[in-house]
């Protein structure tokens, strides 16, 4: 007799649509979340921010929202074990409180990954412009660059998925060694001064500028779902999603805080706070760069900011592509975009998808002469920093109704405590982030409105589309988010 539940397809069903064993590990899944959240593109672009909104209590900016996520990540690796497909938030959210609110989350998924690959090849676009100028004397159209980076994600997400994890886990090793340079030298100077453990005192957080600041910090963190996202393709899913979510989740919070600390050794908490104040505030950490260990290490840091940039864009582009892949054999999006490489195992349908929307995109700003940071950099981070954490709230009580009548072995602290107070604590980030969107996006409250509008309409239209499949094709909606992939899958060569 089966063991599967009604309506579940079967691996051997479904030939050809579910991915493949490609070897990836631990290391890999970290390498993928960490380059997505570009720590030297938060070191040396948001935390001079962070330092001018919310001053000394800036650490707190990063240790706040890790607290919450890895109360979420309780939670999540609980449950990841009974969720062995690609479709990350979706699957759990379609199993902890129904399928038409997972496939509403679905579409939201799938705009705010595209919005952020967007976003930072835009990013990568504006500071490869500036490299060239400052290195060669060189002016180059920003969608020149950009297109070269749209080009480079495309057939790196094409390719065998390990090829794009040891890209991003070399981008990645490089920019953190220049920062760890930069640390050890600041802290080997003999300038740290007693002051600069004020930081750490709780009492900063009651700073006016703290709720305003943490709508920075949150984006941060910004894509641990990817260890989710590659669950049909790792070695061993139940093991290895859940320590790279971990280790991950602890290693951006711990290393944020004291890229924080650093910089307040480094200029003292008073000079820290005058620097941000000022016109420069996005060369606060460059010139402490030239100034502990040289000018070298700072042109080094300017040149890896694109190579961050870029390698997280590659990291969201294969999220968007994992997204478009499981939407298309679900039947939520046309079905030849879950087409697999023959070849490489890797989701073409969807890659195809990804690049062709970040094409039309970019190419529509370079028409209109869109600048690319004021414009297309900062406003289409908006709809992806508050589609991630919409999702990451709605996942988290999923994760509470999953385990609600069955804890299936864990402690309720686990599975109904934490991410309940997870959820609690995205809730009041979202509601920050919403309140105050001109310090994500510097537009005005119209061009706001219309940033974030299409994430309800998009969960709307996900939610009209399930319970039109429900009413009229019973069948087709039972196997929704049902495809058992168990069975081993054949590796790669």
């Amino acid at each position: 007799m089966s063991s599967r539940a009604p309506g579940a397809v079967a691996a051997g069903d479904v030939a050809g649509r579910r991915l493949r064993r490609t070897g990836l590990g631990t290391a890999d899944l970290v390498f993928f979340v960490v380059a997505a959240a570009a720590p030297l593109t938060v070191v040396a672009g948001v935390v001079p921010l962070a330092i001018r909104t919310g001053g000394l209590s800036t650490a707190y900016g990063y240790l706040v929202p890790a607290v919450i996520l890895l109360m979420f990540a309780v939670g999540f690796t609980a449950m990841s074990p009974h969720i062995k497909n690609a479709g990350a938030f979706y699957a759990y959210i379609s199993r902890g409180i129904g399928k038409p609110i997972g496939v509403g989350g679905s579409f939201v998924a799938a705009l705010a990954y595209n919005a952020m690959t967007v976003c930072l090849l835009a990013g990568f676009a504006v500071y490869g412009q500036g490299l060239l100028e400052s290195f060669f004397g060189v002016t180059v159209p920003w969608w020149m660059i950009a297109a070269v980076g749209v080009v480079g994600v495309g057939l790196l997400g094409y390719f065998k998925v390990t090829m794009g994890a040891k890209v991003l886990g070399i981008a990645l090793i490089l920019e953190v060694l220049v920062l760890i340079v930069y640390q050890v030298a600041t802290l080997g100077s003999g300038d740290v001064d007693v002051r600069s453990f004020e930081m750490f005192n709780p009492s900063v957080m009651l700073d006016p500028g703290f709720g305003a600041m943490l709508v920075l910090t949150a984006g941060g963190f910004i894509g641990f779902e990817a260890t989710a996202l590659y669950a049909e393709e790792v070695k061993d899913p139940e093991r290895t999603v859940q320590r790279a979510t971990y280790i991950a989740i602890g290693f951006l919070g711990l290393f944020y805080t004291f890229s924080v600390w650093c910089l307040f050794v480094a200029y003292t908490p008073e000079g820290a706070l005058a620097f941000a104040a000022g016109d420069d505030v996005d060369s606060l950490t460059f010139v402490s760069m030239s100034r502990y260990v040289g000018v070298w290490l700072a042109d080094v840091g300017q040149l890896l900011l694109c190579t961050s940039a870029f390698a997280a864009a590659l990291a969201f582009h294969n999220a968007a592509s994992r997204y478009h892949f499981t939407m298309a054999r679900e039947g939520l999006l046309p079905r030849r975009v879950g087409r697999i490489s023959a070849r490489h195992g890797s989701p073409i349908g969807g890659v195809v998808l990804q690049i062709g929307i970040t094409v039309v995109v970019l190419g529509a700003a370079a028409l209109a002469q869109a600048d690319p940071y004021l414009v297309v950099f900062l406003w289409s981070s908006a709809p992806g920093v508050l589609g991630v954490l919409l999702l990451e709230m709605i996942a988290a009580v999923a994760i509470v109704a999953f385990f609600w009548k069955d804890r299936r072995g864990h402690s309720s602290l686990r599975v109904i405590v934490a991410p309940a107070l997870s959820a609690v604590g995205l809730a009041v980030l979202i509601g920050l982030a919403v309140s105050q969107m001109e310090l994500l996006t510097a537009a005005s409250n119209e061009i706001n409105v219309a940033l974030l509008a299409p994430i309800p309409i998009l969960f709307a239209v996900g939610i009209g589309i399930a319970w039109r499949m429900r009413s009229r094709d019973p069948r087709r909606y039972a196997a929704l988010n049902s495809i058992d992939v168990e069975a081993e899958s054949p590796a790669l060569p």
